[in-house]
C-alpha cells in the first residue's frame, strides 16, 4: 500500500492522518526507484541531505551536507545511482553517488554557478531550484539567471538552454525533447520544442502569480499558482487552457497525483488538500489533512 509522506517548514516529515518523524525544516523530499529509501533536503542555511530507510517507520540510513546553502530540491536519477540536489541561496547544486542501498557513496560533486537577472530584488545572483534528470544528464533550474543549467554525471558543464530574461525558472518538466518550465517571476509557462516556443499565462485570474511546481501527465500540464491560489491544467500539445480550479487553501507550494488522486500542500494553511481527476481535471473531494507549512507531498 502507498504511503503520502508531507515536508516542509514544520517539525518534520508527516505521513496523512499517520506519524511524525521528527526532522528540522524537510522542504523537499524525494524516492529511490527501486529501494524503500526516503531522501530529504533540509532547507537551513547550512544545509543537509537525509536518506532514510522507509517502513512501518522512517529510520535514518546516512546523511551528507548539501554543500551549499538552502537547499529547496532533491531527486534520484531512473538507475538509482546518483542524487541531486539544488541549493536556491547560493545557487549551488550537488551531485552524490549512492550505493547498493541507497545510501551516499564517495565525495560530492559540487556544482557552483555565477550570473544574475534582471530583478535585483531576486535575480541578484544564481539560485538553483530544481534539479532533473533527463536523458542521461542533469538539469537545474537557475531562478537568477534564467537559464536551465546542464551537466553529465561526471559535473562537466555543458551549454545551458536561456529563458527570457526575467522569467525566473522554477519547476520543470519533460515530455521527451519537449521542455515546460513554470516562471515564478514573470508567472507564466514556457513550451521548449526544438526551435518553437510558446509561453503562456499561468494562471488567468487577475493579480499576482507565482507559480511554484509544475507537473506534466499525460497530455496535460498542471501547474500550482500562488497568489491566486489555483491549480492550472493546460493541454501540452500548446498550452492552451483546459481548467483552473481552487488549491483548498493558501499558497499552494507542491502537489503530487497518483492515478485519479490529486494531493497539494497549501503552505500558508497548514493545509493538504486532496483532489479526484475527473477527465483530468481536479475536483474537490471534501477532504484535507492539518500539515504544519507543508511544501512537498511524495508518494510512495
Amino acid at each position: 500500500m502507498k504511503q503520502v509522506y508531507v515536508g516542509g517548514y514544520g517539525p518534520g516529515i508527516f505521513t496523512l492522518g499517520g506519524r511524525l518523524t521528527r526532522v528540522a525544516s524537510p522542504s523537499f523530499l524525494a524516492a529511490h526507484p527501486t529501494l524503500p529509501v526516503l531522501y530529504a533536503a533540509g532547507e537551513l542555511q547550512r544545509g543537509w541531505l537525509t536518506a532514510f530507510q522507509a517502513g512501518e517507520s522512517l529510520s535514518p540510513l546516512d546523511e551528507r551536507p548539501s554543500e551549499g546553502d538552502s537547499p529547496c530540491h532533491v531527486a534520484v536519477d531512473p538507475t538509482g545511482s546518483v542524487l541531486a540536489a539544488a541549493n536556491y541561496g547560493d545557487g549551488t547544486a550537488v551531485i552524490y553517488r549512492l550505493d547498493s542501498r541507497g545510501a551516499f557513496q564517495g565525495d560530492p560533486i559540487v556544482l557552483r554557478h555565477k550570473g544574475s537577472g534582471p530583478d535585483k530584488d531576486r535575480q541578484e545572483g544564481p539560485h538553483a531550484h530544481q534539479a532533473v534528470f533527463h536523458d542521461g544528464i542533469l538539469h537545474v533550474s537557475d531562478l537568477g539567471t534564467d537559464e536551465i543549467r546542464r551537466y553529465r554525471y561526471d559535473g562537466t558543464v555543458l551549454e545551458p538552454i536561456p529563458l527570457h530574461p526575467g522569467t525566473g525558472p522554477r519547476h520543470f518538466a519533460f515530455i521527451g525533447s519537449r521542455l515546460y518550465v513554470a516562471g515564478e517571476l514573470n508567472a507564466t509557462v514556457t513550451l521548449i520544442d526544438g526551435e518553437r516556443r510558446t509561453v503562456a499565462p499561468a494562471s488567468r485570474q487577475e493579480g499576482e502569480n507565482a507559480p511554484s511546481h509544475l507537473q506534466i501527465e499525460g497530455d496535460l500540464v498542471y501547474v500550482a499558482n500562488r497568489g491566486p491560489d489555483t491549480i492550472s491544467v493546460l493541454r501540452a500539445e500548446d498550452l492552451s487552457p483546459v481548467a483552473e480550479v481552487p488549491s483548498g487553501g493558501d499558497w499552494p507550494r507542491h502537489f503530487a497525483i497518483d492515478g485519479t488522486t490529486m494531493y497539494v500542500a497549501n503552505r500558508q494553511s497548514d493545509a493538504v488538500t486532496r483532489f479526484d481527476l475527473k477527465d483530468g481535471v481536479p475536483q474537490p473531494s471534501g477532504q484535507a489533512y492539518e500539515a504544519e507549512r507543508p511544501a512537498c507531498v511524495l508518494i510512495m
